[in-house]
């Protein structure tokens, strides 16, 4: 029945970390995926891709009969955020990159811009009453972690009386065993792998941003836009820029992609369909403001790739992942928008009219949770089939009940 509508729907991918990944191309084929979403991680920021490693991964996806449907990512480096050291060499490779990718048919590139870290949690194995696990923010814990382990300057500041005296309770009540795992758990997803920093790395790495505000970092990413974005139109390639996650200010760095605003600048700063949208409804939720479907509406036809998740906001500040269906994401509205945004492309005859998209994150459950081969942080298998096949049922609902024209 589904393959009637195959025409209508978005192409389903699932993240893979690439050969070491214990979430296998044979598990992500058996999940009903057409494509996979990857990044030769491997490679160290700021150095070229060449083409040999490109066609390299590319081979061993297509041997599983599966697409690379996006790169995740093409990091760009702190030097160039911070338009220091070898910001210009490593713009120079990450051209040459993109013309690469583009020449072994690599058509979307995510990256994003945000200061030092990909993401942030505070609890990688936060308990939901179902027993499931997953993902947590706590502002509370945060601030705990900026004011006792790193010792952030002027870090009490960002943070109400009352989170300043519940952190202090909080890291009180932690063993000295308790005090060293949580540092690491939220070290290691800064750069969104592990990569072994220590706490003087972090603090380094801070330090470029002393004299970095938010309009700084703004040019620093038109710059970085000006140069790539005409060579990505050269390479037939379009560029997917990620949100802030969590989209506001974290350990005092500038935001500049949490908001429609900021959507609205990043389209501004280079009017090319190439300088387009990694449209993230996990990253935009925990903004109450963020209308998401409205966002969808407006700024579609930039959007090149969709990662679907919820995440439940709490009133204290703080946020965990939901299930795909739950929690603060109204997901029926999201991929309805989504769907008419693809409708509309193909009516108007774009090569790009189908999106692709991936269930991002899940909950860890059933038998994942008893295994000793740990994935990255939310991207065990079954929490994520889970939400694929919750996603799948809600695309074919959409399509033949609204759609099916």
């Amino acid at each position: 029945m589904i393959k009637n509508f195959e025409d209508k729907m978005m192409t389903e991918t699932f993240r893979w970390y690439g050969p070491t990944d214990v979430v296998t191309l044979t598990d992500i084929r058996q999940a009903g995926c057409k494509g996979v979403i990857n990044a030769i991680h491997e490679i160290p920021y700021g150095e070229v891709w060449t083409r040999a490693d490109i066609k390299k991964r590319k081979d061993l996806i297509e041997s599983a009969n599966l697409k690379w449907s996006a790169v995740e990512s093409v990091p760009v480096s702190e030097d160039i955020k911070t338009h220091s050291g070898n910001y210009k060499r490593h713009i120079e490779n990450y051209k040459e990159t993109v013309r690469n990718l583009g020449a072994e048919g690599i058509e979307i590139i995510i990256y994003n811009f945000m200061p030092v870290l990909d993401w942030v949690r505070t609890d990688l194995t936060y308990k939901l009453e179902s027993g499931a696990e997953c993902l947590l923010f706590n502002p509370v814990e945060f601030a705990a972690f900026e004011i006792y382990i790193l010792k952030r300057i002027g870090a009490e500041n960002d943070y109400t009386a009352e989170q300043l005296k519940k952190a202090e309770e909080f890291f009180n009540s932690l063993s000295d065993e308790g005090k060293k795992s949580f540092e690491r758990d939220i070290i290691d997803v800064f750069p969104g792998c592990k990569m072994n920093f220590s706490i003087e790395d972090i603090r380094q790495m801070l330090a470029k941003y002393d004299d970095i505000d938010r309009a700084q970092l703004t040019e620093n990413y038109r710059y970085f836009l000006n140069e790539i974005i005409p060579v990505c139109e050269e390479a037939g390639v379009r560029m997917a820029v990620h949100p802030d996650d969590p989209p506001f200010s974290i350990l005092g760095l500038p935001r500049i992609v949490s908001c429609e605003e900021d959507v609205k600048n990043i389209i501004n700063m280079y009017d090319s369909p190439a300088n387009g949208l990694c449209f993230c409804t996990g990253s935009f939720s925990p903004r109450e403001d963020n209308d998401l479907p409205a966002m969808i509406k407006r700024y579609g036809n930039r959007i090149n790739v969709a990662h679907l998740r919820s995440t439940q906001r709490n009133a204290d500040g703080s946020f965990y992942e939901a299930a795909h269906l739950e929690g603060s994401v109204d997901m029926y509205e999201v991929v309805k928008a989504l769907l008419e945004e693809q409708q509309r492309r193909k009516d108007e005859d774009r090569d790009d009219w189908q999106l692709p998209f991936r269930p991002d994150h899940g909950h860890t459950i059933l038998d994942d949770l008893s295994k000793d081969a740990v994935p990255n942080p939310g991207y065990f298998a079954i929490g994520r089939m889970k939400g694929l096949a919750e996603i799948r049922g809600l695309e074919l609902g959409i399509v033949r009940s609204c759609l099916n024209k």
